[in-house]
């Protein structure tokens, strides 16, 4: 059993910068890929980055966000972080942690059946 608490999300004015940062406990090891996806209303799940275990462990982010986003994990605490700058109106959706039980590769790293482990998700809301 994996459990997984998101937090860190918000309401933010464009141009504003957030941290996500999700904690996973249970059945999970420093092994493990884990990745943020964010849904709007309406729209599909869609991979934000993702980033496999270890010290300068691969890191992946989708080619339209990788300037604005940063993710990082702290594996004593089994926790992965997310970093959005520049928040735009679009950038407003239900953000969610997931792990995956194995490593993440460039073909992978943004499809949810990757993942089999997921958290409830905290909602971010850019608007001025």
């Amino acid at each position: 059993q994996v459990n997984l608490v998101e937090s860190g999300g918000g309401s933010v004015q464009p141009g504003g910068s957030l941290r996500l940062s999700c904690e996973a406990s249970g059945d999970v090891n420093s092994s493990n890929c884990m990745g943020w996806f964010r849904q709007a209303p309406g729209k599909e799940r869609e991979g934000v980055a993702a980033i496999n275990a270890g010290s300068g462990g691969s890191k992946f982010y989708p080619t339209s966000m990788k300037e604005r986003i940063t993710i990082s994990r702290d594996n004593a605490k089994n926790s992965v972080f997310l970093q959005i700058n520049d928040l735009k109106s679009e950038d407003s959706a239900t953000y969610f942690c997931a792990v995956a039980m194995g490593r993440c590769y460039a073909t992978s790293a943004f499809s949810p059946a990757t993942y089999q482990h997921w958290g409830q998700g905290t909602q971010v809301a850019v608007s001025s």
